[in-house]
């Protein structure tokens, strides 16, 4: 497995990811990423400044999973870890530590201080490698968002 940064040609197979996903958790509900408006062009949303998307590719150059960043917060220069998804067969393989290794990376050398992140309990998975990780639990969302109504699991994570 390879990551490498996301392309044009990658959108339509990072879509259909995080729509399984995200339908298998029951959560292909409004407020959620399963309904982003950007799902069909997300090279392009990531590519602006501050913003980058990572994609897994297999060894038949199959698009297996992703995950990004972007602002949330630029004031308090803080990121959000967006869109980390695999598929059921790159699961098990220790690639969402690899793909948020790597977003750490992107996003601190981006000039953000804090990685933020929301999720949901249906999620369990996702949230285990969060902890792991080193992200900490937060009561609540940092301010209002687009997910916050259908997200219950908010955590952040430093990057100095």
């Amino acid at each position: 497995m390879k990551i490498r940064p996301i392309q044009a040609s990658d959108n339509q197979a990072i879509k259909h990811i995080l729509q399984a996903d995200l339908k298998a958790a029951h959560l292909d509900i409004p407020g959620t990423a399963y309904f982003d408006k950007n799902l069909d062009t997300l090279s392009q949303f990531y590519e602006k400044a501050r913003r980058d998307y990572f994609v897994v590719v297999d060894d038949f150059q199959e698009v297996v999973g992703g995950a990004g960043f972007a602002e949330f917060d630029l004031e308090k220069n803080i990121a959000e870890l967006q869109k980390l998804y695999l598929s059921k067969a790159a699961q098990g393989h220790h690639l969402s530590y690899q793909l948020i290794s790597l977003v750490e990376q992107a996003a601190k050398k981006a000039g953000y201080d804090k990685l933020y992140l929301e999720t949901h309990h249906n999620l369990k998975a996702a949230i285990h490698v969060y902890h792991k990780a080193g992200f900490t639990k937060l009561a609540g969302p940092i301010e209002e968002s687009l997910h916050s109504g259908a997200m219950d699991g908010f955590f952040i994570k430093s990057l100095n």
